[in-house]
């Protein structure tokens, strides 16, 4: 009997207890809701004065606004943005997540300019997984404490050593394209990422990885994968969330791809880390300094940058940077001059401009572009500022806000995401008069005069902007310029026809269509 009585009881308790487990789960999820909504009624009535997009539903937001002909959501941005451009910014809701578009330079700059507010949205996680929390991800004193450390690899002089990467990249490229002269019309999207990548890789890590003559190597399709699947995330909903992003195909094919991707970056990182040490012992024996390789990559100098404690960077650390520098560098830069040539075939009067300057400059020599070259080349950088203008790499930057913010009388709570559009604040009328026309002219020295230094931001601008834009300036030009000094491009793709996508980077759909002819040949 007593034992009968003891099973009861027991089962009367774990009774209880499960069903104290649920009540307290239950409570825990109303009470997780209660808060939820009292943040999501707290954040609307204090922002109920900025201006809205039309068209949101309770809890679910502007998530099931759709414009007719199904655009995506970028393309559905900016066609909101011409049509308010009288407001200062414009607000829309991801569920319950306040969303501010700005597109002013007035309001940006607040964002921009601010040393507090350096929080990358949250869509920014979805990177992480890759970069770590190096210089794009990260936040606050580790953020400050990386750019710090960094900021000295970027100088020019440093740069100057990685000219003759770009050289021979820019001339493999050129030799590629030969076959397309007189021929017709091709997609050359994919033959300057390549070449982009073949670039970042050796001046990033020291490695040729030749992309541009086998472009079947493993490591470079797990850069193009990784890439397409980050973009895939960012605007899938339900592949946010880690656990079910595993359960479907594209979740378990990030996870092979980004084995890859570490495994390559971190083998370089030793082997180069190694090799360092050899050549420290060769130099203590035969009592030497070791002797400098005719070639330095970024790796090398991260390998001997030292905080303010003296201590190194651990090796980590440094594939987080190294793959930073993989992820921003080639792709921003290979989107960069796709558009160049797309516009200047569109423009066969700028294009002239820009190949009578190569003549000033080159004559009918094939020399590699030197440092003094890249200073003469003043129109040629005007057409590059003006193609970021029209098509910046990075058409919307992302923010989280981690404080409450006044901005133009109105008030932005904590939380909230902003979405700074340089593809929008680029085509504000009122700074660049007929905004869809390709003008160089705009960015002469006496036309620059007043302009409000944040109408302008293919870089982005303040305490975050882009560490690289030296670098990836120098690549463009000495890119374009090997291009152009043996090809005349035409491109009758007209702008409907591209198929904009703004990801995290600007891209074509439909590619860059352009012809070749032979320089000098139909330029006159």
């Amino acid at each position: 009997m007593m034992t009968v009585w003891l099973v009861q009881v027991s089962q009367k308790l774990l009774l209880w207890g499960a069903l104290s487990a649920l009540t307290l789960a239950g409570a825990t999820l109303i009470l997780s809701f209660l808060q939820m909504m009292a943040s999501y009624a707290h954040n609307w009535l204090q922002m109920r004065p900025i201006p809205s997009i039309s068209g949101a539903y309770p809890f679910v937001g502007h998530a099931l606004l759709q414009k007719s002909g199904g655009k995506e959501f970028f393309q559905q941005l900016i066609h909101y943005t011409g049509q308010n451009r009288h407001v200062p910014m414009l607000k829309l809701w991801l569920g319950t997540v306040p969303v501010i578009a700005m597109y002013k330079a007035e309001t940006i700059e607040v964002i921009l300019s601010s040393s507090k507010q350096i929080d990358k949205s949250h869509l920014y996680r979805f990177i992480q997984p890759w970069l770590g929390l190096g210089l794009l991800t990260s936040t606050g004193n580790k953020w400050r404490s990386r750019r710090k450390l960094l900021t000295p690899t970027f100088h020019f002089t440093i740069l100057e050593e990685f000219l003759d990467v770009m050289n021979e990249q820019a001339n493999i490229l050129v030799n590629k394209l030969e076959k397309h002269v007189d021929g017709e019309k091709f997609n050359c999207f994919f033959y300057i990422t390549l070449c982009a990548l073949d670039i970042i890789c050796e001046t990033a890590m020291g490695k040729n990885i030749d992309a541009q003559t086998n472009d079947d190597s493993e490591y470079v399709r797990a850069v193009y994968r990784m890439t397409d699947l980050l973009h895939q995330r960012m605007r899938t909903i339900w592949f946010w969330h880690d656990v079910l992003y595993l359960l479907f195909k594209e979740g378990r094919d990030h996870k092979r791809n980004l084995k890859i991707l570490h495994n390559f970056t971190t083998n370089v990182i030793n082997e180069r880390a190694n090799e360092i040490k050899r050549e420290e012992r060769k130099s203590d024996d035969k009592g030497t300094t070791p002797s400098n390789r005719k070639r330095k990559a970024f790796l090398d100098l991260l390998l001997n940058v030292v905080d303010d404690e003296g201590n190194k960077l651990s090796h980590e650390a440094i594939r987080e940077e190294v793959d930073t520098f993989m992820f921003e560098g080639h792709d921003t830069t290979a989107a960069g001059i796709n558009w160049a040539l797309y516009l200047l075939g569109c423009y066969p009067e700028v294009q002239k401009k820009v190949d009578n300057e190569l003549d000033e400059v080159f004559g009918n020599s094939d020399r590699p572009v030197t440092l003094e070259d890249l200073k003469k080349l003043k129109y040629l950088e005007c057409v590059i500022k003006e193609i970021l203008r029209i098509f910046p790499s990075v058409p919307i930057i992302a923010r989280g806000l981690n404080e409450d913010c006044d901005v133009g009388g109105y008030n932005i709570t904590k939380g909230s995401q902003i979405l700074i559009i340089p593809y929008a604040l680029h085509r504000d009328p009122k700074v660049f008069p007929d905004p869809e026309e390709f003008k160089p002219e705009r960015f002469f020295p006496e036309n620059s005069i007043g302009r409000h230094p944040y109408a302008y931001v293919p870089f982005s601008a303040g305490p975050r902007n882009c560490i690289g834009q030296k670098f990836a300036m120098m690549e463009e030009k000495v890119v374009l310029s090997c291009i152009l000094r043996h090809f005349w491009v035409e491109s009758n793709q007209k702008r409907e026809e591209l198929g904009l996508a703004g990801e995290v980077i600007l891209r074509p759909t439909n590619g860059i269509w352009i012809k070749l002819k032979r320089r000098n040949a139909d330029a006159s």
